[in-house]
């Protein structure tokens, strides 16, 4: 997974000389039947040029690896737009980020989110996105206007019962997401109740991974599918897009694998239920 456009091409680069070797043909006479000058394959495969989707499909060609092509294109479409610094986004105003995600949501049919210890944004309540956000902006060391970025988050919310009759919702969280202090006991407790309310929508199926649950996958960071054509990963530092089919292809497997370990219904609801016992008392 790339960290940021330079490291993916250089990433690209190494694929594309895999195949080249793969093939047996030596820099030179890639060069020589796709037209170019042999320095352009060179820079192409140390990540100093990024090839046009033509290039691709003429690498590809030559070398025999046409099955290849979907996979690269994707890469190189996604090369310019896969990392999204956090602090450049905050600086942009918080309200922006969300309404470009919220033109994305508006597109998808199919949605499976895993987060670990965070409260996915569509099932947020007012109060719980206000302190996410006041802290995000705080850890950036960036101004915001705080009330509207989360107006603009609880508009995104209503992507939860509009639309496409067929769209639906698939989210898993970790149980240790409904108790940790990521804002007062009050703001906590009033989401778990939140919870309770929207786990009984029919087109949400809300899974609670139980702390104690046998863990086929070890949880990481959070991820967003929408559909097969996106995956959006967090990191500490920036937001990355995958739109690799291949890659895509990965994050629907970890979905999977993590959604095996949660509970749902009754058993989801009970859990919900009892963090917010230990809340109320505490």
């Amino acid at each position: 997974m790339s960290t940021s456009p330079q490291q993916a091409r250089e990433a690209l680069g190494v694929r594309l000389r895999e195949l080249r070797q793969d093939a047996g043909l030596a820099q030179r006479r890639l060069a020589e039947q796709a037209g170019w000058h042999e320095a352009k394959v060179s820079k192409i495969e140390h990540g100093k040029q990024t090839p046009s989707e033509d290039d691709i499909r003429a690498w590809c060609r030559l070398v025999g690896a046409d099955d290849h092509v979907p996979d690269l294109i994707a890469t190189v479409r996604n090369i310019s737009s896969s990392y999204r610094e956090w602090r450049r986004e905050w600086r942009a105003g918080a309200h922006r980020r969300q309404q470009t995600i919220a033109a994305q949501e508006f597109e998808t049919t199919l949605f499976r989110i895993f987060e670990p210890i965070v409260i996915p944004g569509l099932l947020q309540t007012r109060e719980y996105a206000a302190q996410r956000f006041r802290d995000n902006i705080a850890f950036h060391n960036t101004g915001g206007d705080v009330e509207t970025a989360v107006q603009a988050r609880m508009d995104r919310q209503a992507v939860l019962h509009r639309g496409d009759r067929d769209r639906r919702f698939h989210m898993v969280v970790c149980e240790v997401a409904l108790t940790i202090g990521l804002a007062a006991d009050d703001v906590m407790a009033a989401q778990m109740e939140r919870l309770l309310t929207l786990s009984i929508l029919p087109r949400l199926s809300l899974g609670i991974i139980p702390t104690r649950a046998r863990h086929r996958r070890a949880p990481h960071t959070g991820f967003w599918v929408f559909d097969e054509r996106l995956v959006l990963v967090e990191t500490a530092a920036a937001e990355l897009a995958i739109t690799q089919p291949r890659e895509i292809g990965v994050y629907v497997q970890e979905f999977d694998w993590l959604a095996a370990s949660a509970v749902y219904g009754a058993e989801a609801r009970e859990l919900i239920s009892g963090a917010i016992r230990t809340l109320r008392a505490s």
